[in-house]
């Protein structure tokens, strides 16, 4: 069985394309868990919808209190029983295959920590679409590989510093590892690297395939897209990478310091946000933008 965590805050029309797409999967292995961090008084229809649903691998729940994002991840963590899980984005798709081939992949590498199946990734309309940000993730950061591969240590550390090429919504994840680590509640937006870094340096491995079989959503209305114009997420960045490269450091994978102390993918993406702060006219955005992508690789 697969425990499919679904945290959740907004509208219904969105979510209902990633329940059905759960649904609809070929392999039965599943067991869809719908964290609703909407308030109460809010009338979203989504309970209605859930209730109609009425289907024995569905669970729906609306939380008491709102969480935020990374509490309502730990929740998604807490909840599981599975032996894997993945928390998946609530306006992505899983394609009919996934589930079946995600078990493959695990039962072929038993010591798989991570499973990075194959992405594509769709617009706001769900058609395929090609960015900048998604070429560069595939063309420049990713590893060049055909069928599987499977990386760990300093070696998979260097590779996710040096631009963090993996889908977070698609991950599957050793639910016992992962609970073992748990989300920084300090964190809002590089949450997902944070707790991938911190398997790698358990021992974890990362099984990485291109089988297409996730559809990963991709438009300006995000949290760490908004965040990133108004340089909020750069902020939090810069101490995560020298922290992060000081404990690379200490563990003796100097590469992997290296790599975080410098974060290029970080410092490019910072001067891609430049000109849309410069249009909101956020100038405090402006100067956090610029400082983080032009400032030195060692602590001021």
């Amino acid at each position: 069985m697969l425990d499919i965590m679904l945290p959740h805050y907004g509208e219904l029309t969105l979510l209902k394309i990633a329940v059905e797409s759960i649904v609809a999967q070929s392999d039965e292995r599943w067991r869809l868990t719908v964290m609703d961090d909407n308030p109460a008084e809010r009338d979203t229809g989504i309970p209605e919808y859930f209730a109609a649903l009425g289907h024995p691998r569905v669970r729906y729940a609306r939380n008491p209190r709102n969480l935020g994002v990374t509490g309502n991840f730990q929740q998604g963590v807490d909840l599981a029983t599975a032996p894997f899980m993945v928390i998946m984005g609530c306006d992505d798709v899983m394609l009919p295959r996934y589930v079946e081939r995600v078990h493959a992949l695990i039962d072929a590498h038993p010591e798989a920590v991570l499973v990075q199946p194959g992405v594509e990734v769709i617009g706001a309309d769900g058609a395929v679409v090609r960015t900048l940000a998604d070429t560069t993730k595939r063309r420049v950061y990713a590893p060049r590989f055909a069928g599987t591969l499977t990386m760990a240590g300093e070696e998979l550390a260097v590779s996710l510093l040096r631009g963090n090429w993996l889908y977070f919504p698609s991950l599957v994840w050793r639910a016992e590892e992962i609970k073992a680590v748990g989300f920084d509640p300090d964190l809002k937006v590089i949450q997902d690297l944070n707790l991938i870094l911190q398997l790698v340096t358990r021992g974890g491995t990362l099984v990485a395939d291109d089988d297409v079989v996730f559809q990963y959503r991709r438009h300006g209305e995000s949290l760490s897209a908004s965040s990133a114009v108004a340089g909020d997420r750069f902020s939090e960045a810069r101490e995560f990478f020298l922290g992060v490269a000081a404990r690379m450091d200490t563990r003796g994978w100097p590469r992997a310091g290296r790599a975080a102390r410098w974060h290029l993918s970080s410092r490019i993406h910072a001067l891609t946000m430049l000109p849309a702060a410069a249009r909101q006219r956020s100038a405090g955005g402006v100067g956090v933008l610029t400082r983080y992508a032009f400032g030195s690789p060692r602590p001021r």
